[in-house]
């Protein structure tokens, strides 16, 4: 039987009382754009939490190239190649565009803490790659001309790319972006679309969290949608398009005409 790159299996996660992500299967293979949709407080960063290692799931088991990294450390996912930007900008905002994309690319070094402190031959070489890898991913994202801008000056649609860029210089099979249009214009969200779109073709697969429904509809291949922790739905946008239960957990109404024009629209839920 062939494996998923990640699989999901009765991924549970309580916090006191409280199930934040009850029992849920879902899988993102080689190559997918896949979405993870839901209303506010559903559990969408709550479940990237536990796939990225900021959570240990409660029950349940998350595979990842057919391994389970439950229990495993943020940056030893990271290593294993899972990426991920967050719903709130995390940068540095006192350095450069490049030297956050940097320190993203160190994950990857060689270089021990003697060779750094001396900066040895070796470590000064690796250094200068690790420079070049950098400005290969500000152009890859369209940030090239502001690589020595501070991060707290750009703005926001910049800021975004910029988080963007900084995951995908960890060298990662899967990327996990949490809600990448938040915050952006028109413009700035179909250049979004168009950078997915590449990411997944520079060989990354890409498991994104958006509220934005017009988003999901022109790039996912497959959606999952959580609601009070469940799974809900999964399908192809259509398929989760017409789904009674995904039209009343947004909407509260049966109205497929209303959801529709929504989704249309590109509304966002709230």
């Amino acid at each position: 039987m062939t494996s998923h790159l990640m699989e999901a299996r009765g991924a549970t996660i309580r916090f006191g009382g409280l199930t934040a992500v009850d029992n849920v299967d879902m899988y993102v293979d080689v190559g997918e754009i896949v979405a993870l949709i839901g209303p506010n407080g559903a559990g969408k960063t709550t479940y990237f939490n536990m796939l990225t290692g900021i959570y240990k799931p409660t029950e349940g088991d998350i595979l990842f190239n057919g391994a389970s990294i439950v229990g495993k450390a943020p940056h030893v996912i990271a290593r294993q190649g899972i990426s991920r930007t967050f719903q709130n900008i995390r940068l540095f905002p006192a350095l450069s565009a490049i030297e956050n994309v940097m320190i993203g690319r160190h994950m990857r070094t060689k270089t021990g803490a003697l060779g750094a402190l001396f900066k040895t031959p070796p470590a000064r070489k690796e250094e200068q790659q690790i420079q070049a890898d950098a400005e290969k991913w500000l152009a890859f994202v369209g940030l090239s001309g502001v690589a020595n801008e501070l991060a707290s000056s750009l703005p926001y649609g910049a800021q975004r790319r910029l988080e963007i860029a900084r995951a995908l210089a960890t060298e990662p099979q899967l990327i996990c972006l949490d809600e990448p249009a938040a915050g952006m214009n028109p413009q700035e969200t179909a250049e979004l679309n168009l950078l997915v779109g590449r990411i997944r073709d520079a060989g990354v697969t890409v498991f994104l969290i958006e509220h934005d429904m017009k988003v999901v509809m022109e790039i996912a291949e497959r959606i999952y949608v959580l609601d009070f922790g469940k799974l809900i739905a999964q399908g192809t946008p259509r398929e989760v398009q017409n789904n009674p239960a995904v039209i009343e957990a947004y909407l509260g109404l049966g109205a497929d005409a209303l959801m529709a024009k929504h989704l249309d629209e590109g509304g966002d839920d709230a």
